[in-house]
């Protein structure tokens, strides 16, 4: 490098995150573009930025998309490894936040103990433990009282004090957080209140009608976290059997909610038509969503399914046929309990980022994987914009390419990045 030249990391001040050049940044330009970036966007947020470690969805919904990207496809290893390595912190070295010791040591002894009973892996305490520290200190800003103390049985405080500090805490996290990360901050508190009281060390659980008062249920479906790529890979290895290959292809690959994939017949699968680029899978009516669904992975798995229930001579069709159900296909629920059980034997943890297992999980790695084809599409075009002298990607996606090329570069590259996930596997 000559000395007019500087390494990328030395470019800053930038001003936002359009600005860094991720892909070019070394370890050490990656770490101080999270102090000089992420980290002020986190405190802005109500976080500390080396012992609240965000989220995909935060850094997405902050534009840092690009530090993800970076650390994946140029560093080999993911945010969530490089955070701990750089800023990792555990119950010596975390810091609360906070003076009061015995709310401290009540918080330390819930997540010791539901480690044991529940194998709470580390990340998933780590988790549990940045949520309670953001509601504990919420509590220590706007009550006179600490939050173990409000609730002590032996203690002063009157139940509907208790109640109060703990509905003006979630208020004051109201105004930093987003409504998808204050309902997990509720999530993990009430389960702590609950414990508490379980053992006789809580006179109440002040959580109790803060789901009604924010409208929780509005919100239920977004909250859940997508799968991981190790998550797919190993639910795909635990699928042995034809019905558990298809169920993982229709709702990882293909993206489907569950009652869509409960009653998947043979009707709506199109292989072969000369107007369409590729297989795809027809709906009638859909919610919130188009009229086809592309097969742009696992059209073979869906095949071999039909073929196999094709030999039986009471088949109607269905995908996933029950002689027990009127309609002739399992339900919703039964596509869950699959799901569960494909879990279990794949040996995965007990929850993702606080929350249970569900196929709606898959849903959103899907949606996870087109958002980052797409992100890696404009980063591939930009390159070629740079070389033509344009200033923009969107602008050679839009005058320089036909509908149809873009439309096959995001076929490929989507298909690329299910093989990717759906091969990752032991």
């Amino acid at each position: 490098m000559s000395d007019g030249e500087r390494a990328p990391h030395e470019t800053y001040p930038w001003d936002s995150a359009n600005d860094v050049p991720w892909t070019l940044l070394d370890q050490e330009g990656l770490r101080i573009a999270y102090d000089e970036l992420v980290a002020p966007a986190l405190r802005a947020d109500g976080q500390a930025p080396r012992t609240d470690r965000p989220d995909h969805e935060w850094l997405s919904a902050n534009g840092f998309r690009g530090l993800t990207y970076a650390l994946r496809e140029y560093h080999d290893t993911t945010f969530a490894t490089w955070w701990d390595r750089e800023f990792g912190a555990d119950k010596d070295t975390f810091d609360w936040g906070i003076a009061d010791e015995a709310t401290i040591k009540a918080s330390e002894d819930y997540l010791e103990r539901r480690q044991r009973s529940r194998e709470w892996s580390d990340g998933t305490v780590r988790t549990h433990r940045t949520r309670l520290a953001q509601y504990v200190r919420a509590h220590e800003a706007v009550a006179t009282v600490a939050p173990i103390a409000a609730v002590d049985p032996e203690g002063t405080t009157p139940e509907a004090d208790a109640i109060d500090a703990c509905w003006d805490a979630f208020a004051r996290l109201d105004e930093r957080v987003t409504r998808r990360t204050l309902h997990r901050i509720y999530r993990t508190v009430r389960a702590w209140y609950a414990y508490l009281g379980q053992r006789r060390r809580a006179t109440c659980n002040p959580t109790d009608g803060l789901d009604d008062h924010y409208a929780w249920d509005v919100d239920r479906d977004a909250a859940n976290p997508s799968l991981a790529v190790e998550h797919v890979g190993a639910l795909v290895d635990a699928a042995t059997d034809p019905r558990d290959q298809l169920l993982m292809t229709a709702l990882c690959a293909w993206g489907l909610r569950s009652g869509e994939v409960a009653a998947l017949h043979v009707d709506q699968l199109v292989f072969e038509d000369p107007d369409a680029p590729g297989p795809y899978i027809q709906f009638e009516a859909r919610k919130n969503g188009p009229g086809s669904v592309a097969m742009l992975y696992g059209a073979d798995t869906a095949r071999e399914r039909v073929a196999a229930l094709a030999d039986r001579d009471d088949w109607t069709g269905y995908l996933f046929p029950s002689q027990r159900s009127e309609s002739g296909h399992v339900t919703a629920t039964t596509i869950r309990q699959w799901f569960d059980d494909l879990w279990i034997d794949a040996g995965l943890p007990a929850e993702i980022e606080g929350a249970n297992p569900v196929p709606q999980m898959a849903r959103r790695f899907w949606y996870d994987r087109y958002t980052a084809t797409l992100q890696d599409l404009l980063e591939h075009v930009g390159e070629i914009a740079a070389e033509q002298g344009s200033a923009s990607a969107q602008v050679v996606l839009r005058d320089y390419l036909s509908e149809q090329r873009r439309r096959e570069l995001r076929r490929e590259a989507m298909r690329e990045k299910l093989a990717e996930a759906f091969n990752s596997g032991g």
